[in-house]
């Protein structure tokens, strides 16, 4: 049975079409995933009064992930052992991949070459609770005046990310402002921060908000450093309206950020991890906030 040019044309065309159909899904089954979560630091007085029944609002707003911001020295997250924590967060359909404890020099004990018992806890029960990323969120003051003690604390920095990698997870920092508005040997700090930092072993958390009282604009630093942001704080900033700062935060949308275009850049070069978190909330209640930027980040697509 012979084949005409058109049936053979209008056969080839379905095959190439499936085929392409097929390549898009495998595609897309192989692309990275985009993990959309909240800071709880953007709800910590309702998570200071009732942890259990906060985070059951964050749940229905429909946050999947949180990002903590509270593990104290007993080795607890607001009052829970970490497995205890894990537990809570499991019965509400929550994970907790990425939490913020700060790195200092005290758990660096230079005389063992090796770090503190309370760093190897810190690190032992952010595993246990779940989470992916270990990241400190300040550098102290005294590592910013001197070049010589700053390296070696980025020195510390990527053996903190060695640590983490035996639990199967990655250290990482976040920056605050006076990353960008603090010079050391003629270059800025943040600079400083990420030339003297593995990338295999120091992840960079970039709060694309902050940045703004130190004197920086989020989108130049994304294109400065394509593909060095695993996560981002998403935020936006407004003039302040109290207080010492500049700039607050407010409702994603409403400020000077150009959010969207911001996280769409980090998200072409590499970024997957969009932690929400608004400080401050101009009249509106914590949990009212959260889930205005959790629609209006559902609308941008993540």
């Amino acid at each position: 049975m012979s084949t005409s040019r058109r049936d053979f044309l209008k056969t080839s065309a379905f095959s190439l079409a499936a085929t392409g159909l097929l390549s898009e899904k495998l595609f897309a089954s192989n692309a990275p995933q985009i993990i959309l979560g909240i800071q709880l630091y953007s709800v910590r007085d309702a998570m200071s009064k009732d942890a259990a029944g906060t985070l059951k609002q964050i749940a229905n707003i429909g946050y999947g992930y949180v990002e903590h911001a509270s593990y104290s020295r007993d080795r607890q997250f607001y009052h829970y052992s970490a497995t205890d924590f894990k537990k809570l967060l499991d019965d509400l359909g929550l994970k907790m991949l990425s939490g913020h404890t700060q790195l200092v020099k005290k758990h660096w004990d230079a005389a063992k070459n090796d770090f503190t018992d309370e760093w190897k806890y810190t690190v032992d029960d952010a595993a246990t609770a779940g989470q992916r990323y270990v990241i400190s969120p300040w550098l102290d003051e005294s590592l910013r005046t001197n070049f010589s003690d700053f390296k070696q604390f980025m020195d510390i920095f990527n053996k903190s990310g060695e640590l983490c990698k035996k639990s199967g997870m990655q250290f990482g920092y976040h920056n605050h402002d006076f990353e960008f508005n603090t010079v050391l040997e003629g270059k800025k700090l943040y600079d400083l921060i990420l030339a003297n930092t593995d990338p295999a072993l120091v992840i960079q958390q970039l709060d694309i908000g902050n940045l703004y009282n130190g004197g920086a604009v989020a989108a130049d630093i994304v294109k400065q450093y394509p593909g060095r942001f695993v996560s981002m704080h998403v935020k936006d900033e407004i003039k302040s309206t109290g207080g010492n700062e500049k700039y607050e935060s407010t409702v994603l949308g409403e400020g000077i950020v150009h959010t969207k275009d911001v996280i769409d850049a980090g998200r072409s070069t590499g970024t997957t991890y969009f932690i929400v978190e608004q400080e401050s909330y101009q009249g509106k209640s914590s949990l009212e906030t959260a889930k205005e930027d959790y629609v209006i980040m559902k609308k941008w697509g993540y």
